[in-house]
């Protein structure tokens, strides 16, 4: 697709949701009813393109530096009465437009989550975190996010406050909600559930999710073979009844595993009457150990057929999920989600699917543009970071398609395979709103 056709296709989605503004407004009938400075179309065009500078900068921007741009006040006005549902509407719709390719036999999935850092409230005890060690105190949202490996976009997004966390259940929903036919779904070791591989199979997708290589979790309950690298078949008949029957079959740990109600399921009864017959599911799938490096090993799941996907083919798959990681970093610092304008919980949800529409709409641009190919010692590709600008300038109305494709294509970065770093995590801190300059 040319820039010009994804800007009209993001558009045409942000004009289906502001033809409708009594869905989205917090009063309806009163919200959005007279003529303003910002109207609901602009005031969402505003919040998608905003960047890293203060509100007074930005609204500056926004309106091309006119003396009679928006106040702050005016702004801050407006955007109280819009639902944050209304950015997600736009992001999902743009995101299923986007990732619809009639040929794709079946897509190649990641799913995880990242803590997004926003002002300290105690008052909001389920993302409060009052930290410890000398640590300021911050609140904590998590974004859950469902990541297209192939087209490089965000399919859907779930937010959860830190506290109510549950990777889980947001997976789960992502996937039931999902209108994709058939999927691959990798993931890493925090979706190691039998309710997870079991929402997939019911789903017809197919699903590489990285397993506890220890005492615990899912393998540890298993019989395996006594060997470095193995590909077991296991069909499992999962059930809640405890009975004398069921007692002796949960000898054969291959076969049979009782799931305490405690433990979430969604396609067996939790409760269970005496005289009832004992309910089973069904999971069949592979479990898989192989090399990753000397001396260091990794643990799958997969219920892809192993004719089609051998060993090598998996790790191969799952080398694929690192897309997901590195969309975050871009997402982030690229973007501009770790510089937000708000410290109301409402408009930073506003603010996080309004960086997810533009993370989608610049990656679809960039991986669109012609990069001409010379003899060179690395294989080039765009530089996300200058793509990002200039399509932000783009969306804004302020550069032509081929100047945007021009500057695109000439900003390039080598591609440097199996480059390896350690991660250095930093420690939760929020990221002030006084860095910016007026």
């Amino acid at each position: 697709m040319k820039p010009q056709q994804i800007k009209k296709l993001l558009f045409t989605q942000i004009r289906r949701v502001t033809a409708n503004p009594e869905k989205y407004s917090n009063r309806p009938g009163v919200d959005f009813s007279r003529n303003r400075k910002l109207p609901l179309e602009r005031l969402i065009v505003g919040i998608i393109g905003m960047d890293g500078g203060s509100l007074s900068r930005e609204l500056l921007k926004m309106f091309h530096y006119s003396p009679d741009s928006a106040s702050v006040s005016a702004f801050v006005q407006q955007r109280e009465k819009l639902k944050p549902e209304a950015l997600e509407e736009i992001f999902r719709s743009f995101s299923a437009e986007l990732s619809f390719v009639p040929n794709e036999p079946i897509h190649l999935l990641a799913v995880d989550g990242t803590d997004v850092q926003i002002f300290a409230d105690p008052k909001d005890p389920d993302s409060y975190y009052p930290g410890a060690n000398d640590q300021k105190p911050y609140s904590l949202l998590h974004v859950n996010a469902l990541y297209d490996l192939r087209q490089q976009i965000y399919l859907d997004a779930i937010v959860q406050k830190g506290k109510q966390r549950n990777e889980h259940t947001a997976f789960c929903s992502m996937v039931d909600r999902s209108d994709i036919a058939k999927a691959i779904v990798i993931a890493d070791r925090g979706y190691e559930s039998y309710n997870d591989m079991a929402h997939i199979q019911e789903k017809g997708w197919y699903y590489l999710i990285r397993v506890k290589d220890g005492r615990t979790g899912i393998k540890s309950s298993l019989i395996l073979p006594d060997s470095e690298s193995f590909d077991v078949s296991i069909s499992l008949q999962l059930t809640r009844k405890q009975t004398n029957e069921t007692k002796s079959m949960f000898q054969d740990k291959n076969h049979y595993r009782f799931i305490p109600a405690s433990s979430t399921f969604d396609y067996l009864p939790v409760r269970n009457r005496c005289h009832d017959p004992a309910d089973f599911y069904a999971l069949d799938f592979r479990i898989v150990r192989f090399p990753i490096a000397e001396g260091s090993y990794e643990t799958v799941l997969t219920n892809l057929p192993q004719g089609r996907y051998p060993v090598q083919r998996l790790k191969e798959l799952y080398s694929c999920r690192w897309g997901i990681e590195t969309s975050f970093r871009d997402l982030k610092y690229t973007v501009g989600l770790m510089r937000l304008h708000s410290k109301k919980v409402m408009n930073i949800l506003q603010e996080i699917f309004a960086n997810l529409i533009m993370y989608n709409f610049a990656e679809t641009i960039t991986s669109h543009v012609f990069i001409q190919k010379k003899q060179r010692k690395y294989t080039y590709k765009a530089n996300f970071s200058v793509s990002a600008c200039v399509c932000k300038v783009f969306f804004q109305g302020d550069i032509s398609p081929p100047e945007l494709e021009a500057v695109v294509a000439r900003n390039l970065i080598p591609i440097r395979p199996d480059r390896h770093r350690e991660r250095t995590p930093s420690a939760k801190t929020f990221q002030g709103f006084l860095y910016r300059i007026a």
